[in-house]
């Protein structure tokens, strides 16, 4: 008999394609006695240089991870956090047995994931940055379906998939097509198929990006149910600065291809705990020939009509008290003195300027 939201063939060749992208798997392996549940050591990805081809440059090699060691605890949210190209998603992929390194060790829960990759989707749920395989699905059929490769019988497919959807709020478009929603949704939707079939961990790659406050909620509150109730183990990607700090037990920042810091969020912030952050907003531009704003350009970081500084607490009181009581005062929009977050950290280690966002 059919489910409340119907049913589907599924080909084979689409088969595999979903049980990459969602790490599905026949068996469900789980381990509560592991205190460290994902070792990885010294690894290595290089893609070769390309050649240049008619209106395509060539490209030099990437080391796309570098010597990358690492541990993840059991029960954790463990942060991946660095910009756009740093190796953060190279890095899952080797750990979820989608990419083999060229050289290292990855281990979770006792297996060995570079000889043994495809035992990956037996231990692991992995929502990538996409998965299209689920866009032809409706919602309630991408959560089934993926709760039916992962070893479960139809009836218990069908009753964790409703629990999770009602979990998320999505019982209301259940019957839509993933490629008819919204960016937010079909990510919401994504995550939700992930949740089916419980894993002992979870990579998570960007899981909200897209999405609104709401939504947002609605992920941590399912990672934090599932931690609490299962000890699930959570390795989040992201390159969000207020997310990493709100969310994450600890955190390895990444910066081009190397580990550069891992810690806990505050003890990162610690290293740099005798700074205060002023950020000063000008109406157009900074009023250069006011000898105050001049002498703070050579400390500022600029975007823009922003400046940033990152000043001794003394420094900052008296950069403020000189630009709000002097000549420029006129032409500032806005400022703000802060304490140091994440971003700081990333920058006071060397990582680039571009390539976090705060949202």
């Amino acid at each position: 008999m059919p489910g409340q939201f119907g049913s589907v063939v599924v080909r084979k060749a689409w088969c595999a394609k979903l049980t990459q992208e969602m790490g599905c798997g026949r068996d469900h392996v789980w381990s509560s006695f592991v205190s460290t549940v994902c070792v990885v050591r010294d690894l290595v990805k290089t893609y070769p240089a390309a050649r240049g081809r008619r209106g395509t440059p060539a490209t030099p090699a990437v080391r796309a991870t570098d010597g990358i060691s690492l541990d993840v605890r059991r029960g954790e949210i463990f942060g991946l956090l660095g910009p756009n190209g740093a190796g953060k998603s190279t890095l899952v992929r080797q750990l979820t047995g989608l990419m083999r390194p060229d050289s290292g060790e990855v281990e979770v829960l006792g297996h060995d994931l570079v000889r043994h990759p495809e035992r990956a989707s037996r231990l692991i749920g992995y929502l990538g940055q996409e998965s299209t395989a689920l866009d032809e699905l409706t919602v309630a059929l991408a959560a089934e379906t993926t709760g039916r490769l992962r070893g479960l019988a139809l009836r218990a497919a069908r009753a964790e998939r409703d629990v999770v959807l009602e979990e998320l709020g999505l019982t209301g478009i259940a019957g839509r097509p993933l490629k008819k929603l919204s960016g937010g949704q079909r990510r919401l939707a994504c995550f939700a198929a992930t949740l089916v079939g419980e894993r002992a961990v979870l990579v998570l790659d960007e899981p909200t990006t897209g999405m609104d406050p709401v939504a947002r909620r609605a992920v941590w509150a399912a990672v934090d149910r599932r931690r609490a109730e299962h000890g699930a183990t959570v390795l989040l990607v992201t390159h969000n600065v207020i997310e990493a700090e709100t969310v994450l037990d600890r955190v390895a920042v990444l910066e081009r291809g190397k580990v550069i810091a891992c810690d806990t969020p505050s003890g990162l912030k610690e290293q740099v705990a005798g700074e205060v952050r002023v950020e000063l907003v000008w109406r157009e531009r900074a009023p250069l020939d006011v000898p105050e704003v001049a002498a703070l350009r050579g400390s500022a970081q600029e975007s823009g009509r922003r400046w940033v500084l990152r000043l001794a607490p003394d420094e900052a009181r008296a950069a403020v008290a000189a630009i709000t009581g002097g000549a420029a005062f006129a032409a500032l929009d806005d400022f703000t003195l802060a304490t140091p977050s994440l971003e700081d950290v990333y920058l006071a280690l060397g990582g680039r300027t571009k390539g976090l966002v705060k949202a």
